[in-house]
């Protein structure tokens, strides 16, 4: 395979990369299997992670050059919210969607939910409550996978739309992704938001039931980022870009429908999810047509789902700042531009020949279908971007803050 030219100059050439146990982490094992990072100059080794703490302790400490994260992390991290406050920055979306919503079999059936959709379940959940006051029944317990996460902010975003205070009606606990579904089976929690494959293992495990799949909440949402320390990044320019380069690389490959089982067998062969193979298998699935709960599945590259919308980081900020994590008076915008870094994302993406936004922002909500989004390169094939309860993000405002 050739070398590209953007492995000239690297500062630093071996790395060592952070990932959880989860399906969209395929990027960054397809880029090392497929050898989209040595064809860009890089050699990288992976080292599956136990959480998300675990994943920002060791970015922050140098131990990993750069990880998986959650969307919303490397925001919390410069904002000083996190518990260590290292500004930190992302250059590329991992993956849209892949989230859901589960409760435990029990929950399932006194729910007696009809419809799969955030509508009806958040009627039967709101119901459900409040028969359990009535009963003295102490709260239901959800968990979600860290405290600034896209997984919270959209249970939370769900629960208050559905008329359920998030911190009244409900304990919220975090549990790593990995350990859900034993929590769920052993009592522990009620149900659980979580990632790609856990909410499939739960169902196959017999001891719990999706009842949401976090695209019917906010179609085409971003879930995972690369992130990087801000030092880590000014000391390795032209590496950083090279990382991105051949993520976004892996990314189009991965959403190629014919790539998807090959994808799935790698992550299988490596070894880092500990669970059954055709959970894996299954949250690879291309999208399912007219399948409104399966709906759109996992993407990485169509749709633009590779860059670092600064609009996507402000509409986390605000959720933040919503929900008392944040200051009101934190310039939202200010913070949103300084960490999702859409002029490194072109730097790294020119070189490849891919058509590139000629914006940072977009609103959200507004599009029920697929749309195309005009830039210098042509047009870009975008997705749906419909919240469930037909709100609308932009940034004048016009959505719950």
């Amino acid at each position: 395979m050739n070398v590209n030219t953007t492995s000239a100059g690297l500062e630093k050439k071996r790395l060592q990369i952070g990932i959880i146990p989860l399906v969209d982490a395929a990027p960054i094992i397809v880029a090392r299997d497929k050898g989209f990072f040595e064809r860009h100059g890089l050699h990288v080794d992976i080292s599956v992670e136990a959480s998300w703490a675990s994943i920002r302790d060791k970015v922050v400490a140098g131990m990993l050059d750069g990880a998986q994260m959650l969307a919303p992390m490397p925001l919390a991290a410069t904002l000083g919210v996190d518990g260590i406050g290292t500004p930190m920055l992302t250059a590329l979306s991992l993956n849209l969607n892949g989230n859901s919503i589960a409760v435990s079999e029990g929950v399932y059936r006194a729910m007696r939910l009809t419809r799969r959709e955030p509508v009806s379940a958040g009627r039967a959940l709101k119901a459900l409550l409040e028969h359990d006051r009535i009963d003295g029944r102490k709260p239901r317990v959800f968990a979600h996978v860290f405290p600034f996460s896209t997984h919270h902010y959209e249970l939370r975003y769900w629960l208050a739309a559905s008329g359920i205070d998030p911190d009244r009606d409900l304990r919220l606990e975090v549990v790593p992704p990995q350990l859900v579904v034993q929590h769920l089976r052993d009592g522990r929690i009620d149900g659980f938001c979580a990632g790609a494959p856990w909410g499939a293992v739960a169902e196959l495990a017999g001891v719990g039931q999706r009842i949401v799949n976090t695209h019917q909440i906010w179609n085409n949402s971003p879930e995972k980022v690369f992130g990087v320390t801000r030092e880590w990044a000014d000391a390795h320019p032209r590496t950083h870009r090279a990382l991105v380069a051949a993520l976004i690389e892996a990314c189009r490959w991965l959403d190629e429908a014919e790539h998807r089982p090959e994808a799935a067998q790698l992550l299988i062969d490596a070894g880092a999810l500990d669970a059954p193979p055709a959970t894996i298998r299954t949250a690879l699935d291309m999208p399912v047509p007219g399948d409104p709960f399966f709906g759109p599945g996992l993407v990485f590259y169509r749709n633009a789902a590779t860059f670092p919308w600064v609009s996507h980081a402000i509409w986390f900020i605000r959720q933040m700042q919503r929900w008392g994590q944040v200051a009101e008076s934190v310039d939202a915008a200010a913070v949103a531009a300084e960490v999702y870094r859409a002029d490194i994302y072109r730097d790294a993406a020119g070189p490849l020949g891919i058509p590139l936004p000629d914006t940072d922002h977009k609103d959200e909500g507004v599009h029920a279908q697929d749309w195309s989004l005009s830039c210098s390169g042509g047009t870009l094939a975008m997705g749906s971007d419909r919240f469930f309860d037909d709100a609308v993000f932009t940034l004048g405002g016009g959505q719950p803050a």
